[in-house]
């Protein structure tokens, strides 16, 4: 019995804090002889602050990520237009300075390996010269994927217009945390010097009645 009171009182008591949480911002905004200036101009810095998170930031981010989303898929099509994909033939594998000062094949390194290469390019045209694989275990003859502008020089693969929503999405949500972030950290700085300013009231009016306090005769 005693097991199945006690969740029902953690409810109570969450729901009392936070009765009491939301009387205490509420008090704030009426007019009662305990509201301080400061108190009014707290509540509206956190009114201000909460509105620009809900309603400015996601708007900032949906503007942001629409238009770079727009502005990336442009380009990822000028890309498909002028970018096109040939079969290059490695001839041999180019020998490159290790770090270490020695020389290696570029088939030791992990990822990319420079190649010496023939490709044709879209207009037909015959080219020879460095290129990179993704085959690690490049022989001469074997063949791989590349991409070549309109004059056969190579350039990267394009983008492709998954990969633009995806970083358009992704700055996006930048620019929404960004406004919700300075929002938060403008209301911080608002309360902060709001607390400064009490300090300094509560410090005069000490400095008023310290010297007197508790002296006989020293008033009521």
């Amino acid at each position: 019995m005693r097991a199945a009171e006690e969740p029902s009182r953690a409810a109570e008591r969450m729901w009392s804090a936070r009765r009491r949480r939301t009387a205490s911002g509420v008090w704030r905004w009426r007019d009662s002889p305990l509201r301080r200036g400061t108190d009014l101009v707290e509540a509206w810095a956190a009114l201000v602050a909460l509105l620009l998170i809900v309603l400015a930031a996601p708007a900032a981010g949906l503007a942001v990520g629409l238009r770079t989303n727009a502005s990336l898929q442009h380009a990822a099509r000028v890309q498909h237009h002028e970018r096109h994909e040939t079969q290059g033939v490695v001839l041999r594998p180019l020998r490159e300075r290790r770090a270490d000062g020695g020389a290696g094949t570029s088939t030791g390194y992990a990822g990319p390996v420079g190649v010496l290469a023939r490709w044709t390019a879209h207009d037909g045209t015959r080219h020879t010269g460095r290129a990179t694989t993704l085959n690690r275990a490049a022989d001469p003859g074997d063949t791989f994927p590349m991409w070549t502008d309109g004059h056969g020089r190579i350039v990267n693969r394009p983008l492709d217009a998954s990969t633009a929503a995806a970083q358009a999405a992704l700055t996006g949500l930048g620019a929404a945390a960004t406004v919700a972030a300075l929002a938060h950290c403008a209301r911080l700085l608002v309360v902060r010097r709001l607390m400064q300013r009490r300090y300094e009231r509560l410090d005069r009016a000490w400095a008023k009645v310290g010297p007197e306090w508790g002296r006989t005769g020293a008033g009521g």
